[in-house]
């Protein structure tokens, strides 16, 4: 898609607000809201998605699965805690765009190192303030996630123009955006204190807490390309192999699904998240569909069906997994079973090979920021691989 944000998720080049340039919100539909530019002024386009969190901005703007969408804050303040040096989940922010509410006159965090337009302004991603976020939601969440655009300063033209360049964009649905985001190398992040198990991380988008998870457990991390193969994994000689979260549509990665199933037939252990569960899902013969309006915040409510447990969960996925609470399939692997479900809306949360070597869930157990109580299944992985020793 084009744009003239600079950000590597819309394109072009942008420059600075002032914070007085008009702007709008331009939604396939026709719907236009109207408000003042936020960060850079310019253009940018990508899928208007809600995300539900009170708070961890910062970590929701350098998400990798946010890439190509254009994130409205449900939260009617945004930029409270500024900007700091230590919460970004990559090396850069990679959502299209951002809307907000009601912006903070200043930053008052004693870890903040700036604010949050100046990140916006310095990494050239074209927002917007001033809007009624509230109406906004309850548009998409009737309406659905929907292609959007943003436009500022010169960017600014007439209704009719301007849903035209948002109506030319590419689709969410069979968008191959894990290669865009994933490492180009591979990287190592050793463990703290004691080498327990050796695990080698698919990045399809991986966030940087997850490798600090397990490194927290005694575990190497070797984080690999998105396009690595089954012999280059097993080079690395892993204990077990960890598929990340990512951006765009499951149905097109084909090779991810393919090094999944690669994985299975060596009797690896294998644990996935978000993305990653909706690979293992695919690698067992289940199919994906686009949700509605997805899934994004932390506070969302998830059962485990084995155990009855409920976990609230940080989020970030508009497509799905096809599936019933409890349900079990055959797979050349083994029988599986639907391990977990949403308590909202029983959207599928989890798959699992039933002997128990694979699984995988649709949350962020990693959960930064966001709640802790899907962390044990990183210790659930550790015992997998000390079993499978």
């Amino acid at each position: 898609m084009s744009a003239v944000s600079g950000n590597d998720s819309a394109g072009g080049g942008g420059r600075a607000t002032g914070g007085h340039d008009e702007a709008a919100l331009v939604l396939e539909d026709g719907r236009v809201f109207r408000g003042t530019a936020y960060g850079a002024v310019g253009e940018t386009l990508g899928e208007a998605v809600f995300c539900t969190a009170m708070t961890g901005y910062q970590e929701t703007l350098t998400d990798p699965s946010y890439h190509r969408q254009i994130v409205v804050a449900a939260a009617p303040q945004i930029g409270n805690t500024g900007w700091n040096d230590e919460d970004d989940e990559s090396g850069k922010i990679w959502v299209a765009g951002y809307v907000v509410r009601d912006p903070a006159r200043r930053a008052s965090n004693w870890r903040a190192t700036g604010t949050l337009p100046e990140a916006l302004q310095r990494q050239d991603v074209v927002g917007i303030a001033g809007v009624d976020t509230r109406a906004l939601v309850r548009h998409l969440r009737t309406r659905g996630s929907m292609k959007a655009g943003i436009f500022s300063g010169d960017a600014l033209a007439g209704t009719e123009e301007l849903l035209a360049r948002v109506n030319g964009q590419q689709s969410m649905l069979g968008a191959d955006l894990a290669r865009e985001v994933s490492t180009d190398s591979v990287y190592t992040i050793e463990p703290a204190g004691d080498h327990r198990f050796t695990v080698v991380a698919v990045d399809l988008g991986i966030k940087t807490n997850t490798p600090r998870m397990f490194a927290e457990r005694g575990m190497r991390v070797h984080v690999v390309p998105s396009t690595t193969s089954i012999d280059q994994i097993l080079e690395l000689d892993p204990n077990g192999v960890f598929l990340s979260n990512g951006p765009g549509d499951p149905a097109t990665q084909d090779g991810a699904v393919a090094l999944t199933r690669g994985v299975l037939e060596k009797g690896l252990p294998l644990f996935g998240i978000c993305f990653g569960n909706q690979i293992l899902g695919r690698a067992l013969g289940r199919s994906t569909y686009k949700m509605k309006f997805g899934h994004r915040g932390i506070n969302i409510p998830v059962v485990e069906h084995e155990t009855g447990r409920i976990s609230i969960t940080a989020q970030n996925h508009g497509f799905a997994l096809e599936g019933e609470q409890g349900e079990r399939f055959d797979t050349p692997f083994g029988k599986a079973e639907v391990s977990h479900i949403c308590a909202n809306d029983g959207t599928v949360e989890g798959v699992r090979l039933v002997d128990g070597r694979a699984f995988s869930v649709q949350y962020h157990p990693e959960a930064a920021a966001g709640p802790h109580d899907a962390a044990y299944l990183f210790d659930r992985f550790a015992g997998l691989m000390e079993g499978a020793s």
